[in-house]
């Protein structure tokens, strides 16, 4: 019970750090605001936003994605449907959006989006934690026995990467559609290759 209240303290600090940066990036801009100020909005120390997230980039693309253990990772992804595992977190994360309270975060997750191809060094962050989960889905594809590791390698990154280019296409769009919608339509191709892959006969 102590680890789980723990944890849910641990996930809201770090909203809550990452909204108060969001503020004052939608204020000043990316460039103009230091960890620092973003901090004293946030009302901690300059080091736990360093240890949460490690530097203003990682602020942004940072998610509950990047700290799950291995075996809960295999928990959420469906070797037979990969896709749909995406779309469905992708689905979770805006019906947390559509939840949340203050009108501040109305937005949230997804508020942060438009800065990863906003600025460079924001997009080479997300993609350097898209091909860290391209390298953890791999092995999990590899297992299945019906590919080899180079197909399984090339089969997530077409995964990870695909959603980073659903994403794109949304910010092109002034975001006239859930995120979802892009998730869905884009990666649909990509559906007819996952069942050899899961291992469906």
């Amino acid at each position: 019970m102590a680890t789980g209240l723990r944890e849910r303290w641990r996930v809201k600090a770090r909203r809550n750090i990452q909204e108060r940066a969001l503020d004052l990036f939608d204020e000043r801009g990316f460039a103009a605001v230091t960890i620092e100020e973003i901090a004293a909005a946030a009302e901690v120390s300059p080091s736990s936003v360093y240890r949460y997230f490690g530097t203003k980039e990682g602020l942004l693309v940072a998610d509950e994605f990047d700290t799950l253990s291995q075996e809960a990772l295999e928990e959420i992804i469906d070797l037979k449907d990969p896709v749909g595992s995406l779309l469905e977190i992708v689905r979770r994360y805006e019906a947390v959006s559509e939840d949340m309270e203050s009108p501040q975060t109305e937005r949230s997750p997804w508020r942060r989006v438009r800065y990863f191809f906003q600025e460079p060094s924001v997009r080479m962050a997300f993609c350097a934690t898209l091909d860290r989960a391209g390298q953890r889905i791999a092995p999990m594809l590899a297992r299945s026995g019906d590919v080899s590791a180079t197909q399984a390698r090339v089969a997530a990154n077409a995964l990870v990467f695909g959603y980073l280019a659903a994403l794109e296409q949304w910010y092109l769009d002034d975001g006239a559609n859930p995120i979802a919608h892009y998730v869905e339509e884009g990666l649909a191709p990509l559906r007819s290759i996952w069942p050899t892959l899961g291992g469906v006969d």
